[in-house]
């Protein structure tokens, strides 16, 4: 099973990732947001709601919906060609359910923001202009962008070219990823991602007893260099290529609100949002990966 794949599912989800993860040795398998988030107040959960949409996550879910799609294919390749058909890709699709992705982000932004509105109004006021609905456009652009094969390596290209010109905007790119720790917390999120899916393997009898809970999480810290030389990999690729139509001064811009208090509460309540969904899929997808390698039913 390729660690990189794994890779495309939680890295820079929603390219804000500033906060602490659960550790490996803690990730959560339920992936179920208490419907206590239901009962905020309806005008603070409102705004939320609104926030969401000013950032266009439904665009960023209907990309991780996308490339989950690619990913249920590159997975059924490499653990059990030939098996599964129509019935694993129509798996695949009801586990990247783009309604239920969206209202599991969206119940756990509530519950992490429910008591921070200047978070939610500082957050509206960067991404409401002009500059911060341009910053994230080219955020989703990039991402569909790197999709494609040939694009991605165009893209590593470029930051090669980059690196040996000693540029200036590489710099920048690699303080702002320092200032919102997105190395560090992309390679926990990755690695979260693999221990969950190797409890669905589990649970799914694919080890049989074979494999205990301390076996997994080994395995899964035996990952962690693999996976954050992917992890850095990606990332130059995807900031260079999203951030280099913005000008300097709005480079600086965001930068500079990512560091704020505000900035920094937003990126961790909306990285904890989408590893709802990461966990989740990821356990979900290693429980059927389970059965269709031991040819049974999805």
């Amino acid at each position: 099973m390729g660690h990189g794949s794994f890779l495309r599912l939680s890295v820079l989800a929603a390219m804000l990732a500033a906060s602490a993860l659960t550790p490996v040795a803690g990730a959560r398998a339920e992936g179920v947001v208490p419907p206590a988030s239901q009962s905020a107040p309806a005008d603070a959960r409102a705004a939320i709601l609104h926030l969401s949409e000013v950032m266009q996550m439904g665009g960023v879910v209907e990309v991780m919906r996308a490339e989950g799609m690619d990913y249920g294919t590159l997975l059924r390749d490499e653990m059990f060609p030939g098996k599964g058909g129509s019935e694993w890709a129509a798996t695949v699709a009801l586990t990247y359910d783009p309604a239920r992705m969206r209202a599991e982000f969206e119940d756990k932004l509530v519950a992490e923001l429910l008591a921070s509105p200047e978070t939610v109004q500082a957050g509206l006021a960067f991404f409401g202009d002009a500059r911060g609905q341009k910053i994230l456009s080219l955020e989703l652009e990039a991402r569909r962008a790197l999709m494609d094969d040939a694009a991605e390596a165009a893209a590593k290209a470029a930051v090669a070219d980059m690196e040996a010109e000693g540029s200036p905007r590489l710099d920048a790119l690699r303080r702002f990823a320092a200032a919102n720790d997105l190395v560090e917390m992309n390679v926990m999120g990755a690695l979260n991602a693999n221990l969950a899916f190797y409890k669905g393997l589990s649970s799914g009898g694919a080890f049989g007893s074979a494999m205990t809970e301390e076996d997994m999480l080994a395995d899964v810290w035996g990952q962690e260099a693999d996976v954050r030389a992917e992890t850095e990999e990606w990332l130059w690729s995807y900031l260079s290529l999203a951030y280099q139509p913005l000008s300097d001064e709005e480079l600086q811009a965001y930068h500079d609100f990512s560091e704020t208090p505000e900035g920094q509460k937003l990126n961790a309540a909306v990285f904890a949002a989408f590893d709802v969904s990461f966990v989740r899929i990821s356990e979900d997808l290693g429980r059927a990966a389970a059965r269709a390698m031991q040819g049974e039913d999805i």
